[in-house]
């Protein structure tokens, strides 16, 4: 005993280091994460545990799209890709009351911090402005808030989805609806949060449904984005708790859905789309949203002006800059060339006007 006590005082320093290490990856694994659970091999999400903040998630869902953000982004995990390929859609789905899911282990994960409220609002207008003439879809659903935008081809493709609750339970009752595949067990259909969440699984499945039905979404150059904010298992945590048996299979059936929501995806825009789960347990501060309609397109030159004032330069300023140098010096350098021949050309021999010439003055 006196021996083993003398060789902890005297490793006392490290195990102090092997707690905290222990520490930092229980808080790594068991906190609010980023998971990315589909990205085509040209977005490069790099492994590791780089936490990322909150309100940063809506600049990483611009730049996995090819956009560019006010200001950079100083987050290792997302690496520069192409110039010339970009997604063809982006999905993020935000679900509270669990930190974490049963997901696949080969997947990318980061830990997120700092869990603020966020919106793809910016996103959705950067959409709308670079890609005016075409006819992208922007869906953003929250079913337990009711809070619905759509712009392009979302109000032909999306115009018979269900997303008032009262819409929701209505489909839940008919021909094919998600209760008669799901494995219930301890959940009921009687109960109100049970119901909240069931419908939450319900809008998912008919968003993939649509999107199997309408593939020609996936054949046009403008992207589309779809943001679902998702609070059934909050709702089921809070009537329930988060040892409850009712918890614990909302949370195998939430994630085993999301999987096969994301492998729907994938395939409709044949690998070339970015899917990814924010998994919060609680906000920091309660999300509050000016709620907008369906048919809403205004477009917004600089959202974050008070005074509506223009952009300095628009999103496409790097990529108009970079045309235009090259442009430059391609030309710079084609004058150079041409003049070099020009200057070294012998006239009686490389042109023809001046052998013409020659010839027909002999012959006088």
């Amino acid at each position: 005993m006196q021996s083993l006590g003398k060789l902890l005082r005297m490793n006392r320093p490290s195990i102090y280091i092997l707690l905290v290490v222990y520490t930092s990856i229980i808080n790594g694994v068991l906190g609010d994460r980023l998971t990315v659970l589909r990205s085509p091999d040209y977005v490069s999400f790099l492994d590791g545990q780089w936490p990322v903040s909150g309100e940063k998630i809506p600049d990483l869902v611009a730049l996995t799209m090819g956009f560019s953000v006010q200001e950079d982004l100083d987050w290792p995990g997302l690496q520069a890709g192409p110039l010339f390929q970009r997604p063809r859609a982006n999905v993020l789905v935000v679900i509270r009351g669990v930190d974490s899911l049963d997901l696949p282990k080969n997947i990318t994960s980061y830990p997120l911090e700092n869990p603020v409220p966020f919106t793809l609002d910016s996103v959705a207008n950067t959409v709308h402005t670079l890609f005016a003439d075409s006819t992208p879809v922007v869906l953003q659903l929250a079913p337990s808030e009711e809070r619905l935008y759509m712009m392009g081809m979302a109000n032909t493709v999306f115009e018979d989805l269900p997303v008032t609750l009262q819409q929701i339970r209505g489909r839940l009752s008919q021909e094919g609806s998600v209760l008669n595949s799901l494995p219930l067990n301890s959940l009921s259909k009687s109960n109100e949060a049970d119901l909240l969440f069931l419908s939450e699984i319900q809008v998912l499945h008919d968003i993939s449904a649509l999107l199997l039905r309408h593939r020609h979404l996936a054949k046009d150059h403008a992207p589309d984005l779809y943001s679902l904010e998702l609070s059934g298992l909050e709702e089921i945590g809070r009537r329930y708790g988060q040892d409850s048996p009712q918890f614990q299979d909302a949370s195998s059936i939430m994630a085993s859905v999301m999987q096969k929501f994301a492998d729907n995806v994938y395939s409709v825009y044949n690998n070339n789309a970015v899917v990814e789960v924010v998994t919060v347990k609680s906000f920091e501060v309660p999300l509050t949203r000016k709620s907008r309609s369906i048919l809403e397109s205004k477009q917004i030159s600089n959202p974050g002006s008070p005074y509506n004032l223009a952009y300095k330069y628009n999103f496409e300023y790097a990529v108009i800059f970079n045309i235009v140098l090259w442009l430059m010096i391609i030309l710079v350098l084609a004058v150079i060339a041409i003049s070099y021949s020009l200057w070294n050309m012998d006239p009686g021999y490389d042109s023809i006007i001046y052998r013409m010439t020659n010839q027909k003055i002999r012959m006088d």
